[in-house]
């Protein structure tokens, strides 16, 4: 079962000259680049990417059949969609349990979706 594991981090944490403290530096790129190297070997990643800041994402909807663009994010909340990530599980429990150790969910929240195949 492939799930996409959505990461939603405060920009202001995640971008932070804190980094290390209650931002994200050299150490969190450490541990990242360990988890991903452990879920590949253990062939549970698929895929998935960081995203660029919320700030410079283009947001379009189409009403009344005219697209109307704006600049910045759908959603004006703290936490942003900072990146994602493919996970190929057995079940959800599995997605859970490798997500939980994820880096970055020490820092925002994560929301796991079942991708339809």
């Amino acid at each position: 079962m492939k799930y996409l594991l959505i990461h939603y981090i405060d920009e202001s944490v995640l971008y932070s000259d804190s980094a290390g403290q209650d931002g994200w530096g050299p150490a969190e790129d450490r541990a990242l680049e360990a988890w991903d190297a452990e879920m590949i070997a253990r062939q549970i990643l698929v895929g998935g990417n960081a995203l660029r800041p919320a700030s410079q994402a283009t947001t379009l909807r189409v009403r009344g059949g005219e697209v109307l663009v704006t600049d910045g994010p759908f959603a004006e909340t703290k936490e942003q969609v900072a990146g994602y990530s493919i996970l190929e599980c057995a079940d959800l429990r599995e997605a859970i349990e490798v997500s939980a150790t994820h880096p970055a969910a020490k820092l925002g929240t994560f929301e796991l979706r079942l991708i339809e195949e």
